[in-house]
């Protein structure tokens, strides 16, 4: 996911007790106290209010899918992820990117992060004594306030070059701290140090101390809520078994701004899921275009219409240099393809539509499959778009919606070529992913979907 935000998004938080939560409420060495602790439990929604992306903002999301598949790119090893109940349900802002608000440190101050599975750090905006080139906003993480706040020095394990978790290598900054500096796909970028903070959700429930960044400088307002399946991740580190998200509807309702839901934990929809397998890859396995802590789907197909198109699953699949994987991303706003499942999509959308085809334009350097026509009646010409994966699992985008709004009465496929991010893989966003529940089960290793009505996902 790359970062590049409105900065003038408005939130409302509301807390509302109603879903279980549990996990440990401490680091301890006696492993019979933290078995009893991470059997606690307690219920919690932190129903959040969807706005409306600012018209001013032309902004374009990338993935970071595209910086991680790099050949510098050295990944840690993956930790499974604990069995233990890990509940938590919120709701997040949909304005390009999924936006949820946490309760960070003690007493926890609530940080706005974007909700990331193509990517590995956590980090929040935080403040700086020493005025920083781009002032932080006003919902900046406070260290001061928090009293299970630490820094990490130079001398961390994390902070060594031979062990790069990130896009780029730590150093060590003026202060012996370790100073990291995070770029995304398309140039954003977040800067500061590592530190060790819980997450404490109420009272004396919370997160071990996880390592997160500490940005001083970034180009964004919100912070990111890393995902993937990197040792470092959110989701490694709390030892979530599986989380869960659902898209809302871009189009407001009456003028009510969308909301989905987040689970981390158990989603009590889940009977209703269609899974696949993820695609893994042993840690010895280094690939250069292969990205092996994303997550990896089997699509095996694409359908437009009433039609298969002529493309071999092998297109889908990484080759001996690990190019053509696919993967999911929630913090890709439109899908990509490959070069051969792309020019096999455009030629049907131009056999179907081309002469309503908006020539020579191109959304963002992106998107060239746009319409300034009725978006509804050329949906219709197209029909559904159809992701095929193993066991007969789809994603199906209707045909009312075939279209995404752009702005300036503007519509677009939604598929980009992938070779614009520098990345040889196929990569599904989540405009591809609305009214769906996605959910990532970390210890089976698979990934679930299930239609939805995600604005009314939280009550």
């Amino acid at each position: 996911m790359a970062l590049v935000l409105c900065n003038s998004i408005l939130v409302l938080l509301c807390f509302l007790f109603s879903s279980s939560v549990s996990f440990s409420t401490q680091e301890t060495p006696n492993p019979k106290l933290s078995r009893t602790l991470v059997n606690k439990s307690l219920s919690l929604s932190f129903p959040l209010t969807s706005v409306p992306l600012s018209s001013h903002s032309s902004a374009t999301f990338l993935s970071s899918l595209a910086s991680s598949s790099l050949p510098t790119k050295r990944p840690p090893p993956v930790t499974k992820p604990s069995t233990s109940p890990y509940n938590y349900r919120t709701a997040f802002k949909y304005s390009m990117a999924l936006i949820v608000s946490l309760p960070i440190g003690t007493p926890p101050q609530t940080q706005q992060m974007v909700l990331d599975t193509g990517s590995q750090l956590s980090w929040i905006q935080c403040h700086n004594k020493v005025k920083p080139r781009n002032p932080p906003p006003t919902t900046s993480f406070d260290p001061s306030l928090s009293s299970t706040f630490s820094v990490l020095p130079c001398n961390h394990p994390v902070c060594k070059p031979r062990i790069p978790d990130f896009t780029l290598p730590t150093s060590c900054d003026q202060n012996r701290l370790c100073h990291y500096s995070y770029f995304y796909a398309d140039g954003t970028f977040a800067e500061g140090n590592l530190v060790r903070e819980k997450f404490t959700f109420v009272g004396s429930q919370s997160t071990p101390p996880l390592i997160l960044g500490c940005a001083t400088d970034s180009s964004d307002a919100e912070g990111i809520l890393g995902m993937n399946l990197g040792r470092l991740s959110f989701a490694s580190q709390a030892k979530i078994s599986k989380f869960s998200y659902c898209v809302p509807l871009r189009q407001n309702r009456n003028g009510i701004a969308p909301t989905g839901g987040f689970y981390l934990g158990q989603n009590p929809n889940s009977h209703t899921f269609q899974y696949v397998n993820l695609l893994t890859f042993p840690q010895s396995q280094r690939m250069p275009n292969l990205d092996p802590l994303a997550f990896t789907l089997p699509m095996v197909g694409m359908r437009i219409g009433m039609t298969k198109l002529n493309v071999s699953a092998e297109v889908f699949r990484p080759n001996a240099g690990g190019a053509g994987q696919t993967m999911i991303d929630s913090g890709s706003e439109f899908t990509y393809l490959v070069d051969e499942a792309y020019a096999k999509v455009r030629n049907e959308i131009v056999r179907l539509v081309g002469p309503k085809l908006k020539k020579g334009y191109v959304y963002e350097g992106a998107l060239d499959m746009c319409f300034d026509g009725n978006a509804v009646e050329i949906g219709r010409s197209i029909g559904d778009l159809v992701f095929e994966f193993d066991k007969g699992v789809e994603i199906v985008v209707p045909k009312e919606r075939v279209l995404a709004d752009v702005g300036g009465g503007v519509h677009c496929l939604g598929i980009g070529r992938s070779e614009l991010l520098g990345a040889a893989s196929s990569i599904i966003g989540n405009v591809h992913q609305q009214n769906l529940w996605v959910e990532y089960d970390l210890v089976n290793r698979r990934v679930g979907f299930g239609k939805a009505d995600c604005s009314r996902s939280v009550p």
